[in-house]
């Protein structure tokens, strides 16, 4: 009878998490959406108060507020970003209400990685920070810190 009921438990802690995950894949696919749509209200609505988001240039370290500030022309223009999860991987901390996870993203800019923490409130989940990467080959990555280093050079 021991090994019913732990049998019984193992299985529902199972279909929780999972249910979770999808949960979380909802929440995550609906952010970028939202990007896709222009739909600002949704977009900023998801990120917590506090959260940061890091963009793909070494100055992007933007609050939500900055965040919003810097992407509202593009949300008011009606376009602003389309990025298309290919590949997520999620990690639930052990009482559901922190979530960390990473995706490939498939961008105007080729491959990109996106990372991020999610927090569990008693309205839904909220995007505590996020940060967008962009992805380079390790066969071209000589060339690409020549490229970087060119630039900063130029700058000076």
């Amino acid at each position: 009878m021991r090994y019913l009921l732990c049998l019984i438990l193992l299985v529902s802690g199972f279909y929780q998490c999972a249910g979770q995950h999808q949960e979380v894949n909802r929440f995550i696919d609906n952010w970028h959406l939202a990007a896709t749509q222009a739909n600002a209200e949704t977009f900023f609505g998801a990120m917590s108060e506090n959260s940061i988001y890091i963009g793909t240039d070494a100055s992007e370290r933007w609050t939500k507020h900055e965040f919003l500030t810097f992407a509202k022309p593009y949300f008011d223009k009606g376009k602003a970003w389309d990025f298309k999860p290919a590949d997520r991987d999620i990690h639930l901390s052990e009482d559901g209400n922190y979530v960390w996870f990473s995706e490939l993203l498939t961008t105007w800019m080729g491959t990109c990685r996106g990372s991020g923490i999610l927090h569990k409130t008693p309205v839904g989940w909220k995007i505590e920070q996020y940060h967008l990467s962009v992805t380079v080959p390790n066969d071209l990555i000589k060339d690409f810190i020549s490229l970087v280093d060119n630039f900063s050079k130029q700058k000076k």
